[in-house]
């Protein structure tokens, strides 16, 4: 009996030619989205816990390298922030129990826009319309924080009703400046952060799920802060 080999954990996008992996060549993992001829999609759901939303914002920083948006980068960072702000307000605000969340990655080639969509089975616990989201200064302040930060990251975000039950959606857009140049230069990162910590991670989560869940990248929220300010 013959085993054909298999994709090591955490291999992106392998293909298999004649019985082998063949894993893409690094150098095309850093080109520019603006080259790439295909739309990108990711999606699942997550469990609606803690754990849950920081997979979420893990794979989608993997996803986001292997589409041409390395780690380290504006946009990069900017896209795994609105993911893990919607993904934790999911949590924290569209939690029923039993229930999972719903995580919808997509960047479109042409413009390099970048759409996140959450969704949560919660109907009763809607979150606030742009316009009213609070400043950071009233009571407010921990329940909009969340949305206040995505507010000034994304072109544009509202939510709409869940189609296909109880729930919403709640949607960002982002379109990240200087897409088009050749490449963007990366930022200098805290050890947590990069590839090899989330490949780690992930292979972590798929072999034992009673494993610790890593602490979260450090790094990106004082850069985020400082473009607010």
């Amino acid at each position: 009996m013959t085993t054909k080999p298999h994709s090591p954990v955490g291999a992106t996008e392998a293909t298999r030619t004649g019985g082998t992996v063949k894993l893409p060549v690094p150098e095309r993992q850093l080109s520019t989205l603006a080259s790439s001829p295909h739309d990108h999609t990711f999606e699942m759901r997550f469990t609606s816990t803690p754990r849950g939303a920081r997979l979420a914002r893990r794979l989608a920083a993997v996803r986001l390298d292997a589409w041409g948006l390395p780690y380290g980068t504006e946009a990069h960072d900017d896209i795994v922030l609105i993911v893990a702000e919607l993904t934790a307000n999911a949590v924290r605000h569209g939690h029923v129990p039993g229930r999972d969340f719903h995580l919808r990655l997509h960047v479109d080639a042409h413009s390099g826009t970048a759409r996140i969509e959450v969704t949560d089975t919660r109907a009763e616990r809607l979150p606030l319309r742009p316009a009213a989201v609070p400043d950071g200064s009233g009571a407010e302040e921990e329940a909009g924080r969340g949305l206040l930060l995505v507010s000034h990251l994304a072109t544009r975000w509202d939510w709409h009703p869940r189609t296909e039950g109880p729930g919403k959606t709640v949607w960002a857009e982002y379109a990240p400046r200087g897409l088009s140049d050749e490449r963007q230069a990366p930022v200098s990162r805290g050890s947590d952060s990069g590839s090899a910590a989330d490949q780690e991670c992930l292979s972590g989560w798929m072999t034992s799920a009673s494993s610790p869940a890593p602490a979260s990248a450090a790094g990106s929220p004082a850069r985020v802060r400082s473009r607010i300010a």
